[in-house]
């Protein structure tokens, strides 16, 4: 997933459809684990995500203090 494609609210739906189909009783070994390494790939992006907006924010940030965000 390119980084200016990416879109959190997207990758939230994808993780959502992921979970769902783990949770079905039929799922195979195989699907299972390629649904388990697709989701942990979407995880890893929106933390990334997430932990960029918090950097620029800080930067932002007139007083230069971390504040809670």
């Amino acid at each position: 997933m390119a980084e200016k494609d990416f879109k959190l609210e997207e990758a939230f739906e994808k993780l959502d459809k992921i979970i769902e189909e783990l949770e079905k009783p039929d799922i195979s070994l195989e699907n299972s684990f390629a649904l388990y390494q697709e989701g942990m790939k979407l995880l890893k992006a929106c933390n990334d995500s997430i932990d960029k907006v918090e950097k620029e924010l800080i930067i932002l940030s007139e007083s230069g203090e971390n504040d809670e965000l």
